[in-house]
């Protein structure tokens, strides 16, 4: 299992629920995971209804078993001075360059300087070792950007290693890059049986293996309970209206005769199972799109009481279940 847990996906998609319930599930039987979010929305602090996390890394969570889950929001300028107080030991000089405003200039404008100071703290998380020789954590998730920025935010350490040839920054952009094409590191895809997620899902993925980063999983997202399977789909469609409406009757739901109100019912029902077969192929071809990725996926259900800390530990469960932790 891959110690650094990347997660990505298309807006809407809910990669930050999914990041947060495999915290979860990584952390269960006593492990300590880290959730770590690089875009500054503060969704994982919602999720586990807890107050905005601060830039440093705080327990917000026990797993089943007895585990943590700790959660880290990285702040890029904050980060960078991180970075100068490591490398160049400039201590009060680097909150100095702070007021004067040169760190938030560096982390705005200066090309990469942002993704490689995000990508680089999420790595340190990861190589980061106590006294006695032991990984703090035993993993760490990231909730990263969306599909479409996932490949470039991951690489671009790669670019920079190649623009400072010399120096710290080259060797720090090397060692994150030796982590993140690593056996370590693995990034995982989440989507929706729709359309533009999974076509998103499918260019991500030939964008990341293009890179050479190393693909994990796809995990399909609010699947909705299957009602009907394709037998009864064809069932529907052959069996004649007045013996669907001698079949409602017998179940209590009005008279058959002609005009009665379970003939009134059939229309109604047919449509609602047209709709539903029409949804349902949909999905399917969906799922055939995504099974020719040739990578492991899971399905989470659509929670009918909508997403709140009960559900996430739900579906920490299910990932459990289906052995993605």
């Amino acid at each position: 299992m891959s110690r650094l847990q990347v997660v990505s996906g298309k807006g809407g998609t809910g990669k930050t629920t999914v990041a947060a319930a495999l915290a979860l599930a990584l952390a269960t039987e006593g492990k300590r995971a880290l959730l770590v979010e690089v875009e500054g929305r503060q969704g994982i602090a919602q999720l586990f209804e807890t107050e905005a996390l601060p830039y440093e890394e705080r327990k917000i969570a026990v797993a089943p078993g007895g585990g943590e889950v700790y959660a880290l929001a990285i702040d890029a300028e904050l980060a960078l001075l991180d970075y100068l107080q490591m490398f160049y030991k400039l201590g009060g000089a680097g909150r100095a360059l702070k007021k004067l405003g040169a760190i938030d200039f560096a982390t705005t404008i200066a090309p990469g300087v942002r993704d490689v100071l995000l990508t680089g703290k999420a790595c340190e998380a990861v190589r980061r070792k106590d006294k006695r020789g032991r990984f703090v954590y035993d993993y760490v998730v990231m909730d990263a950007p969306p599909t479409g920025r996932i490949t470039r935010f991951l690489n671009v350490n790669d670019e920079v290693a190649g623009l400072a040839k010399v120096g710290p920054i080259h060797n720090q952009a090397q060692a994150v890059m030796r982590v993140l094409k690593s056996r370590e590191t693995a990034v995982h895809l989440v989507t929706l049986l729709e359309e533009m997620p999974v076509q998103e899902t499918v260019d991500g993925i030939g964008e990341l293996r293009t890179a050479r980063l190393p693909v994990g999983r796809v995990v399909v997202n609010m699947v909705r309970p299957q009602v009907l399977d394709a037998t009864d789909l064809e069932l529907v469609r052959q069996t004649p209206r007045t013996e669907l409406a001698r079949s409602l009757s017998g179940a209590g739901l009005g008279g058959a005769r002609r005009g009665g109100h379970a003939e009134r019912l059939v229309d109604p029902l047919l449509a609602q199972a047209g709709e539903y077969a029409e949804r349902h192929a949909l999905e399917e071809e969906q799922r055939a799109a995504l099974g020719e990725l040739g990578l492991p996926t899971h399905e989470l259900p659509l929670l009918a009481e909508g997403m709140d800390l009960a559900g996430l530990y739900e579906l920490a469960t299910e990932l459990r279940k289906q052995g993605i932790a």
